[in-house]
């Protein structure tokens, strides 16, 4: 890898590489209309903990060998995909490697057809980790990802990943969601050490994997105010730089649904930036924070109740998507509620007792012992005597004037948030995934106690007005009507 003059950019080959790479400095491949990206990209992986370069581009593929080099000099590679990945991806990999005199073991390929990310899988890859001491090179998305991610973690060793689909944010994120004992857990882990990615190989991937990954990103839009809300109230203080990191590309990133679903390879391309972005600003503020609000907290519900449709589970950006929708409602509820006027002494005085809420914990999680677990653990992370939400709720009601504007520009409409799902050809209604609208109510009464982070879903409850607002939204004549 070498570094080029500025002037030496335009005629690059299409694409860029940007890194802070052992040795220092930041290579550049750019072509002269990803100058801002690139620039965003550089601030970004010098706040990262664990990626050090990035090769992003239409013709990227190639710079897997320098990558490889740079970030793991004199070490053998061990490709990892599955059978379509191998075949989009994988293959091509191996044998750019193999030209450019890295050694290598055999790949490592995939075939069962029911691939998912499940601790069976991590052990297999664990196993053959464990008797070599090459560098997995993961071809392929989310599940490949995180099973690589993790085996590579329990061998001691970091990973290179060349990513075959814009469907998550977990390229470049910390953590692996897999499976176990059915159910599924976020295990630490750090992010893979470089990554290349080319958004012409994920434009002609399945629409639906599109599709998924423009649903995770549309959450980071009422995700940003969940945060707004949580600086407020003084929960959770707001990094400026990770929120823009997020944020500032989302309006281009989102606009074009139409596109996206019809594999434009610039489109996919703006979708794959804004989900490497949100990874990389996970990693600059060591917290999902700045991509995860209460939208997020729906699809962990599902997770734990082993949500499945039509046979098969439901991908993490379409239960994120209702969630989105569902997080979007109560804003906008919230944006028309008087609470420059709230009653917080009221409020305060039918605050319930750590007792008493953890009898509630275990009546709606009756008969499931994980989640009464999971639900005692994470609320007492943000519980609240009486004094506590006093103060809260003080702050809430101190700032909202100004507060209330900010979440309005920040927001997307309910209904534009339901087209744009619509149009990129993910679930916009609960039923799409196997959520019944009865079950959906239930899932919001259960947010509250689902996640330690704060949201919109949390101002609601402490303020005594989830189950009118729940009315007004399952109610006859509204949008999710129980019939």
């Amino acid at each position: 890898v070498r570094r080029q003059a500025a002037g030496d950019c335009a005629d690059a080959v299409p694409g860029a590489f940007a890194g802070n790479l052992p040795q220092g400095g930041f290579p550049c491949y750019l072509k002269s209309t990803d100058t801002d990206i690139m620039n965003k990209i550089e601030s970004a992986l010098r706040r990262t903990t664990d990626t050090r370069a990035l090769a992003f581009g239409v013709g990227t593929l190639p710079r897997a060998a320098e990558l490889f080099v740079e970030l793991f000099p004199g070490r053998r590679a061990l490709v990892v995909a599955d059978l379509n990945t191998w075949r989009v991806a994988g293959e091509e990999v191996h044998r750019i490697l193999g030209e450019a005199g890295i050694g290598q073991d055999e790949p490592c390929v995939f075939a069962d057809p029911g691939l998912y990310a499940e601790w069976g899988y991590v052990e297999r890859l664990d196993a053959l980790l464990a008797g070599t001491d090459a560098v997995p090179v993961a071809v392929g998305s989310g599940v490949i990802n995180d099973l690589v991610k993790l085996a590579s973690h329990h061998n001691g060793r970091r990973y290179l990943v060349v990513g075959t689909a814009a469907s998550m944010d977990g390229y470049t994120a910390y953590g692996a969601s897999i499976t176990r004992d059915g159910n599924k857990q976020t295990f630490d882990c750090p992010a893979p050490l470089g990554m290349v990615f080319d958004p012409a190989i994920a434009a002609a991937a399945p629409a639906a994997l599109s599709a998924s990954g423009y649903a995770d990103l549309i959450a980071k839009i009422p995700a940003g105010a969940d945060w707004m809300l949580a600086d407020a109230v003084g929960a959770e203080a707001m990094d400026d730089f990770a929120f823009s990191l997020v944020q500032d590309g989302l309006p281009e990133a989102l606009c074009d649904p139409t596109g996206v679903h019809a594999g434009d390879v610039g489109k996919v391309g703006r979708l794959a930036e804004g989900l490497l972005l949100s990874g990389f600003a996970m990693q600059a503020a060591q917290s999902s924070r700045p991509a995860s609000g209460a939208e997020h907290q729906f699809s962990h519900l599902w997770d734990m109740e082993h949500l499945r449709f039509g046979g098969a589970s439901v991908s993490h950006g379409f239960k994120v998507g209702i969630g989105t929708l569902a997080s979007t409602a109560f804003l906008e509820m919230l944006l028309e509620a008087p609470v420059e006027r709230l009653d917080v002494a009221g409020c305060v005085a039918a605050w319930k007792s750590w007792e008493e809420t953890e009898r509630d914990i275990r009546a709606v999680f009756a008969g499931d012992p994980e989640l009464v677990a999971r639900g005692l653990k994470e609320t007492y992370g943000k519980y609240v005597d009486r004094q506590g939400l006093y103060e809260q709720l003080t702050r809430l009601r101190q700032a909202w004037p100004e507060l209330r504007e900010r979440i309005r520009r920040q927001i997307i409409p309910f209904g534009e948030v339901h087209r744009r799902l619509r149009l990129v050809g993910a679930p916009c209604e609960p039923e799409q995934i196997g959520v019944s609208r009865a079950r959906f109510r239930e899932a919001f009464a259960r947010i509250p106690y689902m996640r330690s982070r704060y949201s919109v879903i949390d101002t609601v409850f402490r303020c005594g007005w989830m189950e009118e607002w729940l009315d007004r939204l399952f109610g006859p004549g509204c949008i999710w009507e129980i019939r």
